[in-house]
C-alpha cells in the first residue's frame, strides 16, 4: 500500500470537486499512492455541494495522511472537524494548497471558535492559515478575471527543484492572483505572466502588471518543534479544474505530492500524468457546479485494475 494522500475539496467557483478526483485517479493508477478525496456535501443527502461551507465529512482520515492537497474557499467547519486539519498542520504534515486555499477558512466576526484565528483576515494570527502556513492570504485579482489567462514562467530556483522535474509548460485560463509579499523562507518556482486573452498563444500584457512577474507556485520548509525534519508546504495560485487540462500543471502537482511525501528521489524524469478516464472540466464561475453528483460517482470501478504503472511506495 502506497503513501496516503488526502485531497480536500470545497470551493464554490473553481471546481475543485472536479479537479481533485481527477488528480487522485492519476496519483492512484499511475503512481501507486493511496488516495482519499473529501468533498463539501449536503449533510442530509450526501450529494456534493460546493456551496455547503460547513460540512466536509471524513476529515478524521487526516490521522493517517502522509500528504494533503487542500483546495477550499471560505469554509467554516465545526470545531470537531476543523481540529483534524489543525492537528495535521501542527504535527508538521506536508501540504499542497491550491488557488483559493490561500483563503481556505472564514469565521464570523465575533466567533468563539477555538480556531477563529485561521480566518483569512485574522488580526491575531495575521492573514490566518493562508499567510501563516501557505505564505499568503487572499489579496486581489492581479490579472483581469475571465479575460486574461496565465502563462507559467519557471524561475532559476524552480528549474532545479524536483517539483518541476519534467515540467515543460504551464498555462491556464484563470487569472494571476496578486501576492503582496511572501515570507523570506519561500522559494518561488513559477511566476505568472498575464496574457492579453484566454489562449495560450496570446502575448503577455505590457506594462507594470508583468514587471516584475508575480509568484504563482512556491514552496516553504518550516521548522517542526522537536524534530529535525521540516514541514513541507507548497502553494499554487493556479489550479482550477480547467487549468488542470495543462499537462505541465498536472505534472507539477503530482511531483509536489512526491515531494510532500518525502520521496522526491522517486520522481521520474517525466511523471506519467495521462488522464485516467474522461475529464471534461466545467469552466470556473459561481453556481456552475454539476448537480446530483455523489462522492461514490468518482470512485474507480470495482472491476478496474488498480495496479499502478509504477510503485511509489
Amino acid at each position: 500500500m502506497g503513501k496516503h494522500i488526502v485531497l480536500i475539496s470545497g470551493d464554490e467557483e473553481y471546481r475543485s470537486e472536479e479537479a481533485l478526483p481527477m488528480l487522485a485517479r492519476i496519483l492512484t493508477m499511475h503512481h501507486g499512492f493511496r488516495c482519499t478525496v473529501l468533498f463539501s456535501q449536503d449533510p442530509e443527502t450526501g450529494v456534493i455541494d460546493p456551496d455547503q461551507s460547513h460540512h466536509i465529512p471524513g476529515l478524521e482520515v487526516l490521522r493517517t495522511a502522509d500528504m494533503v492537497v487542500l483546495f477550499t474557499r471560505f469554509r467554516r467547519l465545526p470545531d470537531a472537524d476543523m481540529k483534524h486539519i489543525v492537528d495535521y498542520v501542527e504535527r508538521g504534515g506536508s501540504m499542497l494548497g491550491i488557488r483559493t486555499a490561500t483563503h481556505a477558512f472564514a469565521y464570523e466576526k465575533d466567533s468563539d471558535s477555538a480556531y477563529a484565528q485561521w480566518h483569512w483576515r485574522s488580526k491575531s494570527w495575521p492573514g490566518g492559515f493562508g499567510r501563516q502556513v501557505l505564505g499568503e492570504t487572499w489579496v486581489a485579482h492581479h490579472g483581469r478575471h475571465g479575460s486574461e489567462s496565465t502563462r507559467g514562467v519557471q524561475t532559476d530556483a524552480g528549474r532545479q527543484h524536483p517539483i518541476l522535474r519534467g515540467v515543460e509548460s504551464i498555462w491556464g485560463p484563470t487569472d494571476v492572483y496578486a501576492v503582496s509579499e511572501l515570507p523570506g523562507d519561500a522559494v518561488v518556482l513559477v511566476e505568472g505572466a498575464i496574457l492579453k486573452g484566454m489562449s495560450p498563444e496570446d502575448d503577455p500584457v505590457e506594462g507594470e502588471r508583468n514587471s516584475p512577474l508575480t509568484p504563482i507556485i512556491w514552496v516553504r520548509e518550516l521548522e517542526i518543534e522537536g524534530s529535525e525534519s521540516k514541514q513541507r508546504i507548497a502553494c499554487s495560485t493556479i489550479g482550477a479544474a480547467v487549468d488542470l487540462e495543462s499537462e505541465g500543471l498536472r505534472r507539477a502537482f503530482v511531483n509536489a505530492c512526491y515531494w510532500g511525501a518525502r520521496i522526491e528521489d522517486r520522481i521520474p524524469a517525466r511523471s506519467q500524468v495521462d488522464l485516467v478516464g474522461s475529464y471534461e472540466p466545467t469552466m470556473f464561475g459561481f453556481g456552475g457546479y454539476k448537480r446530483g453528483v455523489m462522492p461514490a460517482d468518482h470512485a474507480l470501478p470495482s472491476g478496474e485494475d488498480q495496479s499502478p504503472a509504477r510503485d511509489s511506495r
